[in-house]
């Protein structure tokens, strides 16, 4: 398996993104509406992950910089987006491992907190996070207001 990096409109990383809002659809009623645009994504300021399996994308996931703003990120912010592996190669540790290349490399780019949204119908996702640092967070973002949603936070600076 390896791990490339990508744009966040490459074609394996769109196609990945179709298979996530799916399977939102099947989970909430609707995809995930989060405006996104892929320059978000380009390093310093963001990074996208492409999991592969010989030519296959079997997994995504990406972070992107926030600062302090009216929806409630803080300074120094890098928002985890767009997490997603594929149902046949789920329960191998993919996410886990595009998790720690994200963490890493936000840290690296300067970023001192980590933060995501999920939602109470994506109980392995917020397994996941909890069982890798991340903590119950005051909401933020597009759907911070939604009962369904579930915001984390991990700090990236050692205190």
């Amino acid at each position: 398996m390896q791990i490339r990096t990508v744009r966040f409109d490459h074609p394996d990383a769109l196609k990945l993104n179709d298979q996530v809002q799916q399977e939102y659809a099947v989970r909430y009623g609707d995809g995930d509406m989060t405006p996104l645009d892929p320059a978000q994504f380009d390093p310093p300021l963001g990074l996208y992950l492409v999991a592969y399996e010989g030519t296959e994308a079997v997994a995504s996931g990406g972070w992107r910089a926030q600062d302090a703003n009216a929806e409630g990120y803080a300074d120094g912010d890098a928002e985890i987006k767009r997490m997603y592996v594929v149902p046949g190669a789920r329960g191998r540790g993919l996410a886990r491992r595009i998790l720690a290349a994200l963490e890493e490399s936000a840290r690296a780019a300067g970023r001192v907190r980590m933060v995501l949204e999920t939602g109470t119908k994506q109980p392995e996702a917020i397994a996941l996070y909890t069982s890798s640092g991340y903590t119950p967070a005051v909401k933020f973002g597009c759907y911070r207001e939604y009962q369904e949603s579930r915001c984390y936070a991990k700090p990236l600076t050692t205190p």
